[in-house]
Order: C-alpha cells, then sequence, then structure tokens
C-alpha cells in the first residue's frame, strides 16, 4: 500500500530583511512567532498553523506561507 504524503501550510520569514516590528506576533493566534535577538521575527514551525494572519500584517511583507510535506 502506497502512502501519500500530506501538506500543510507554515509561515517563513526571509530573515535578511526582516524589520523585527513584531506585528506578527501580535496577530498570531497560536503565539509561533517570537522576536528573536531583538534582530528577526522566528517561526516555531511545530506551533505554526500557517492561517496568512503573519503575512497579512507584515509591513514589510516578508512572510510568505508556504506548503511545506509533512
Amino acid at each position: 500500500m502506497e502512502t501519500t504524503a500530506r501538506k500543510k501550510r507554515k509561515a517563513f520569514v526571509e530573515e535578511h530583511t526582516c524589520v523585527a516590528c513584531g506585528c506578527c506576533v501580535k496577530v498570531c493566534p497560536m503565539k509561533a512567532i517570537q522576536i528573536w535577538k531583538g534582530t528577526v521575527a522566528k517561526v516555531d514551525q511545530t506551533t505554526c498553523v500557517g492561517c496568512g494572519k503573519c503575512a497579512r500584517e507584515c509591513p514589510a511583507s516578508v512572510i510568505e506561507i508556504r506548503e511545506v510535506t509533512v
């Protein structure tokens, strides 16, 4: 029997262009995003549900929602 890989959506931050404003942290319903060392947003991939709220809120447009294979 062949198993098919499931796909889930997750948020990814373009770390080199993130301005660490914290807007994404405020809107994440899962509390999956934190500002790391005051310089960049980091997403906890195990907690993120890929809802896209962070990407819509990001003023710098540096958060992308991608499908990942689980």
